[in-house]
């Protein structure tokens, strides 16, 4: 039996840890307990969940408002990991910079990104966006085309990366990709990552930007970055999506080929 002076003993050094990890305790909430919860009150997936209220609040064929409806909802009612708007418009000031013809996105989830994307594109770009989750995938259609997106400016694959990549060329007729953008499993950055390389598509000029490096965190592709040569690259520092005081970035990536 602990004695009370004892348990008392402890009692500083837990709040310290409250206070210095208050953050992701607030993060473990909102991402966790609550969808727990929801998901066994509605029967329904946090990601239909988020697609009916934006069905309800956004405007069709506005993909402004389809963003900020989502981005409502994300910090107001329940948390989803999109891009958001703060590193969103450290992706949009990279997108109208590089005026990319041919995209890929890796991790289309709910379709955040993918709208995020589809409207700073010129005219006549195209983005492939590939999703391994299928119901992830059902509701990412669904957001892309209420935004006003038909299958000329996205193309929505459903089937993991690492069986997409090596087909882009024989299967969807790519020649080169211009901009890659990486939102999906972090352990997957770098393996496809040298699998895109491998492929031939990325050229010399070829961006690649992946979110989330910092946390949950990508070590391996860092390290690989800093050894490899292949890259000019540097990391955007910001707080994670939706979130307060969590430090996270998104790695820009522009390929230089092999020297």
């Amino acid at each position: 039996m602990v004695s009370p002076a004892i348990a008392l003993a402890f009692v500083p050094l837990l709040l310290t840890l409250i206070i210095k990890y208050r953050y992701f305790f607030v993060l473990f909430y909102r991402a966790v307990l609550i969808r727990i919860w929801k998901d066994c009150v509605t029967g329904l997936t946090r990601e239909e969940r988020a697609y009916q209220y934006v069905l309800t609040h956004a405007i069709p064929g506005d993909p402004e408002s389809i963003l900020d409806t989502f981005d409502v909802w994300c910090s107001k009612v329940e948390y989803i990991s999109n891009i958001g708007p703060k590193k969103g418009k450290i992706l949009d000031r990279m997108l109208l910079e590089q005026t990319p013809l041919t995209v890929l996105e890796l991790g289309a989830h709910c379709g955040y990104s993918t709208v995020r994307i589809a409207r700073a594109l010129p005219l006549g770009a195209r983005i492939y966006s590939i999703e391994m989750d299928q119901r992830n995938a059902a509701i990412a259609e669904k957001i892309i085309r209420l935004a006003g997106f038909d299958d000329d400016t996205v193309e929505l694959i459903v089937n993991p990366s690492d069986e997409v990549i090596p087909r882009l060329r024989s299967d969807f007729g790519l020649e080169r990709l211009d901009f890659v953008f990486m939102d999906h499993w972090k352990k997957c950055y770098l393996p496809d990552l040298q699998m895109l390389e491998g492929s031939g598509l990325l050229g010399k000029g070829s961006m690649i930007v992946a979110d989330n490096v910092l946390f949950p965190g990508a070590p391996k592709f860092l390290r690989y970055l800093r050894k490899s040569g292949l890259y000019e690259w540097k990391i955007h520092r910001a707080t994670l999506e939706y979130s307060k005081g969590i430090r996270d970035g998104m790695a820009e990536l522009v390929y230089q080929g092999i020297k």
